[in-house]
């Protein structure tokens, strides 16, 4: 299998493509545009694979996109590339408005163009898969869980503008019959996630005896996936999901904001015995919140368990641990971001204007 994915240099997408190449013997060819969460040492361990191919380009540039389709001859786009962190959709919206909806848009147009031209019974195994997020839906209450009927809700940049990327696609389904398969994901954690992220900030804040940042009361839930969990339910959406549909991808693992990042502190207490930080729940600071802070998020996965029989394979507390433990070893791959491009700066603080 031939796959053409987008944003493979991000945190979820570098992880498709260590599946796809080092697992299943898929055919890669992985487009980015390397913006600054984009690290090609996350893809080291395939990127001397013959089965391996890096083109840098941005999903925007239609024929760049046309040139790559051409040439590669895909069975399937796996559609990851997009601007992803709500914080910094709040300080600067027109990056995302641009990736996400316009990107999206000029992959689609560049999709059906090739799909259009292919032989049928290739035509017929063609697959298109954008991948979002459970943003899309808003904020839960107390009760409940998001299901592949409810409501689009958007509350912040990020979230409204992958909603448009999702309605997009589902048009283009619709109306020019594109194979198009589409899946919701809850929030993600796990290797070579860059910092900016709770997780990741949180284990390299500690590391440092730097304060931990907790927006608000801690009390924010929500509901956390391994990535390489993701990525597997990824493939199995690419690979049998019924065109037209969507799936959403959740690890039942619901938590709090202030949870998450106190299980940190005490895997760094027991895996770190020795450090002077100790304990490092000392170290948690609770700050301003976030503008438009959505409540909570929790994923109903029984579509994708019941019709495709995809079940993850990590619990929060097993994936946490490995998450904290990966960092620990792999101070080569965060260090130079950490050092360079990003020291856990505070994003997202811009203000409604009064009355707003």
């Amino acid at each position: 299998m031939k796959v053409l994915v987008t944003g493979g240099a991000g945190f979820i997408g570098s992880a498709v493509c260590r599946l796809l190449v080092g697992e299943l013997g898929a055919a890669v060819l992985n487009v980015d545009k390397l913006t600054y969460a984009a690290n090609l040492a996350s893809l080291r361990d395939i990127e001397e694979s013959p089965r391996y191919r890096f083109h840098r380009a941005d999903i925007c540039d239609r024929p760049a996109l046309a040139a790559l389709f051409a040439s590669f001859a895909p069975d399937a786009v796996l559609h990851l590339a997009a601007e992803s962190h709500v914080d910094r959709s709040i300080d600067g919206p027109g990056e995302f408005i641009t990736t996400n909806i316009a990107g999206t848009y000029a992959l689609l147009e560049a999709a059906l163009d090739y799909w259009r031209r292919l032989p049928p019974a290739q035509a017929a195994r063609f697959r298109f898969h954008h991948v979002s997020t459970d943003e899309v839906f808003g904020s839960l209450g107390a009760d409940g869980r998001f299901t592949e009927l409810s409501r689009y809700e958007p509350n912040s940049p990020y979230a409204a503008s992958k909603a448009a990327s999702d309605h997009l696609v589902r048009a283009w389904h619709e109306t020019f019959g594109l194979p198009t398969v589409l899946s919701n994901c809850s929030n993600n954690y796990g290797p070579y996630h860059f910092p900016e992220k709770l997780i990741p900030l949180a284990i390299l804040k500690a590391l440092h005896g730097e304060e931990i940042p907790v927006y608000g009361k801690g009390d924010n839930v929500r509901d956390w996936l391994h990535v390489e969990d993701h990525a597997r339910a990824l493939h199995t959406v690419l690979t049998q999901g019924r065109p037209g549909e969507s799936y959403n991808i959740g690890g039942d693992g619901e938590r709090t904001n202030l949870a998450i990042v106190t299980a940190i502190c005490a895997l760094l207490d027991e895996l770190l015995p020795n450090s002077p930080y100790q304990p490092h729940a000392r170290l948690i600071t609770f700050v301003a919140d976030r503008p438009g802070h959505d409540r909570r998020y929790a994923i109903d996965a029984t579509k994708i368990r019941r019709e495709l029989g995809w079940q993850p394979r990590e619990s929060v507390a097993s994936g946490l641990r490995k998450t904290v433990a990966w960092y620990l070893d792999n101070r080569w791959w965060w260090e130079p971001i950490w050092s360079t491009r990003y020291r856990g700066t505070r994003l997202g603080t811009a203000a409604a204007p009064a009355g707003g």
